[in-house]
């Protein structure tokens, strides 16, 4: 059995509708001011909806070490056209060499949330 929505069928009038792919932008930052200010600048110029930190323990190979370093995570959520910009953003504000920068697509999420994150990284 399928469902009416996934056959193409038209959709409820107060259910969302997202055309554009939305993801997340995952990096690491050192501290919490520079999380702050990679937040802040992702928010300020609306690249992101919504930016999460978490304490994390990072083990990594770095110019022929081994380092164990405590970071903060960075989950940016975002639109996909909106990735290039978001990347330039957060190398403008991070002090690493070489930060980690991944882009995830989004497969799938409550669609009221995800009309939520295009609305809020809308120009205005």
């Amino acid at each position: 059995m399928t469902n009416a929505k996934e056959d193409g069928a038209a959709r409820d009038a107060d259910e969302p509708c997202v055309a554009e792919p939305c993801v997340v932008v995952i990096t690491t930052v050192g501290t919490e001011e520079e999380a702050r200010a990679v937040t802040g600048a992702l928010l300020d110029e609306r690249l992101a909806a919504c930016v999460q930190r978490i304490p994390v323990s990072s083990s990594y190979h770095w110019q022929g070490r081994r380092c164990d370093e405590a970071e903060l995570m960075l989950l940016i959520k975002t639109r996909a056209s909106l990735y290039q910009r978001a990347e330039a953003s957060i190398r403008a504000h991070h002090s690493y060499e070489l930060p980690e920068i991944i882009q995830l697509p989004i497969i799938g999420g409550l669609p009221e949330y995800l009309h939520w994150i295009a609305q809020q990284t809308e120009e205005s």
